[in-house]
């Protein structure tokens, strides 16, 4: 995998708006790899913290940290993995239910990303925008660093009966599981969308 991730900026630290084609380049092929394709080694616990510092800087209206992280790793991915499997055969599909379990099995290490709301001024719309910013960053960091990642949510992030395994509380969400390790297969670019054709200009009445 690549070098070793910087040191956090010190508080009040002047942080200049620099170009920067290599991050360009990055996003212009961006693209996330198979949950199926992610096998071990994933991120060690060092560079793990290290993904979850950098997945932490996104825009956060008022400094709430409206999220919080579960990791899930080693023998207690495999609990999880099997206590909620019992709820697969409940699903509205349990084919594909059980099927997606794989998703979750299979990686070296899952990081749950949960979107909760605190209350004050802030919007709850604006708090859980900031969750979803948080499983981007994610997905972008540990990809940045070699690493295969994916951020999906499947029907364990609703199931009431798994979010109580996981440990959600009333008033939290799953805003994703992101799916760690190396990536067996390089993924292909996918379909895109006609930036042109969902883009207005606004203009006065």
């Amino acid at each position: 995998m690549t070098g070793s991730v910087p040191p956090a900026p010190e508080f009040g630290e002047t942080l200049p708006i620099e170009a920067s084609p290599q991050v360009i380049a990055f996003l212009a092929k961006r693209r996330s790899a198979s949950a199926m394709t992610l096998t071990a080694p994933g991120p060690d616990d060092a560079l793990l913290a290290d993904i979850l510092r950098l997945a932490a800087r996104v825009p956060d209206h008022g400094k709430l940290a409206p999220w919080r992280f579960v990791i899930l790793k080693g023998e207690a991915k495999d609990v999880f993995a099997q206590r909620i499997s019992t709820l697969a055969d409940s699903q509205a599909n349990p084919t594909k239910a059980n099927a997606a379990l794989r998703k979750l099995t299979r990686p070296p290490v899952c990081v749950a990303v949960i979107s909760r709301h605190l209350d004050g001024e802030i919007p709850e719309w604006e708090q859980r925008q900031s969750a979803a910013a948080v499983c981007h960053q994610m997905l972008l960091a540990a990809s940045a660093l070699g690493w295969g990642a994916n951020w999906i949510t499947d029907w364990y992030s609703y199931d009431p009966r798994a979010l109580e395994i996981l440990g959600v509380i009333p008033g939290e969400k799953v805003a994703g599981y992101l799916y760690l390790g190396t990536a067996s297969e390089a993924p292909q670019e996918r379909p895109r969308p006609d930036v042109a054709a969902i883009t207005s200009v606004w203009t006065p009445a």
